[in-house]
């Protein structure tokens, strides 16, 4: 016979017998055993041939091996299932903003007569938010020149040689334009001259970070920072539409290959030295 009230169970609610809480068993938390009163602090948890076990240490220093049974234990009287504690997920090793391998506590080295140039401030401080804790812990400090008319004078002030080399980062470095015609002036084996593709340093962050579509044309002749802001219906205040994308950089990931091979090009050119 079945009971409206109870279902297939004729027990009471009130005589069932509840679910205790599980409890995880860390090391040193202290429980005692239901059916015993031995009571002592975790001191590990296992498995064994048949089971997974609990050992306890009571405050003399004996130890007793338990079975994790249901309803097994008491924790502060009330009563407990101990299980096993999840095991930690293994630590990951943290990484900087380029994607290297970060390392905890280094500080930064004395700089290097080595310098990487770029071409203007943004240059500098995107360079700055992806690589700076690699260019700190190698002692490279990276210069903004405010455009490269004159490069070639540049490069002889500053005196390239053994242990003192150069690196400089070009805008829109390709065959035919006024900015690889200054470059192939400039040589030397302690000099290096790399550049990206693009008018300025803004399109080699990708337009997904920034949330745009793309980054618009512009035809020549027009001012090309004033022309995204007019396309994309930002204000035309070039310092504020530059502080928005460079907001949307986070590590590596935001920024085009090209821009990021070119980097590491120089970094290693620069410190590829003997010490």
């Amino acid at each position: 016979m079945r009971s409206r009230e109870y279902g297939p169970d004729l027990t009471p609610p009130w005589k069932r017998q509840q679910p205790a809480p599980e409890v995880a068993a860390e090391r040193d938390l202290v429980v005692e055993e239901a059916a015993t009163g031995f009571c002592g602090a975790v001191v590990r948890c296992e498995r064994t041939a048949e089971r997974f076990t609990v050992t306890l240490e009571d405050r003399f220093g004996k130890h007793r091996v338990f079975p994790l049974v249901p309803r097994g234990f008491l924790l502060e009287g009330r009563v407990v299932t101990l299980v096993r504690p999840v095991a930690a997920a293994p630590a990951r090793p943290k990484v900087t903003a380029s994607g290297s391998l970060a390392v905890p506590g280094a500080r930064a080295r004395v700089a290097r007569e080595s310098r990487i140039y770029v071409e203007g401030r943004h240059d500098a401080e995107l360079v700055e938010r992806v690589w700076g804790d690699d260019l700190r812990i190698e002692g490279v400090v990276v210069e903004y020149l405010e455009g490269i008319d004159d490069l070639p004078a540049i490069v002889a002030e500053f005196g390239p040689g053994p242990g003192r080399r150069l690196g400089v980062l070009v805008d829109h470095l390709l065959p035919g334009t006024k900015e690889h015609r200054i470059a192939q002036q400039v040589t030397g084996t302690e000099v290096l001259i790399v550049g990206h593709p693009y008018i300025d340093v803004w399109a080699a962050v990708k337009p997904t970070s920034v949330g745009i579509p793309a980054w618009p044309d512009v035809p020549r002749g027009e001012e090309w920072k004033l022309g995204v802001c007019r396309r994309l219906g930002w204000p035309e205040d070039t310092p504020a539409a530059w502080k928005r994308i460079l907001a949307s950089v986070d590590s590596y990931r935001d920024l085009d290959p090209a821009l990021l091979g070119r980097v590491e090009e120089l970094i290693d050119f620069v410190t590829a030295q003997s010490e």
